[in-house]
């Protein structure tokens, strides 16, 4: 803290005025301004998102022969299903890696039910991931029960 010790503008002699020294404040939150400017872009997670074109109308439907897509559902029970069977989570990641190297596009798709907690649905994407899944697509209209 600063002190001025000035005449007092004409009162007694020997006044002394406290006056506030704002260097140290100021130094101290420009540094905490650059901390906070360096460490924001670190904090950001980035999810990439590729949207597909919309569809032609008159598209010709897949060939009978080809390979059905790798569909994990997630239901809200918390159930994990990869096409409609039925997959503990401690084995999903091993199993769908498997699945996708035999395959030659590499690609799942996740879907979960509307009224599953966001949390639940990050999970078993962050377990899918975590086994070796490069490619995770995210199911936006909801799946057809046959």
């Amino acid at each position: 803290m600063g002190m001025s010790v000035g005449d007092g503008g004409g009162k007694r002699r020997g006044n002394v005025r406290p006056s506030m020294n704002v260097t140290p404040l100021v130094d101290v939150v420009l540094v905490l301004l650059i901390i906070f400017m360096v460490v924001t872009p670190l904090l950001t997670k980035q999810l990439w998102l590729n949207v597909p074109p919309k569809p032609e109308e008159n598209s010709p439907p897949p060939p009978p022969d080809a390979m059905a897509p790798i569909v994990i559902t997630l239901g809200k029970d918390g159930v994990t299903k990869v096409n409609r069977e039925v997959i503990p989570r401690e084995e999903l990641a091993a199993r769908v890696l498997r699945m996708v190297n035999a395959r030659p596009d590499k690609v799942v798709f996740f879907d979960a039910a509307s009224d599953v907690p966001y949390g639940q649905a990050l999970e078993v994407m962050d377990v899918v991931r975590g086994g070796g899944v490069e490619t995770l697509a995210v199911l936006a209209d909801e799946l057809p029960d046959h």
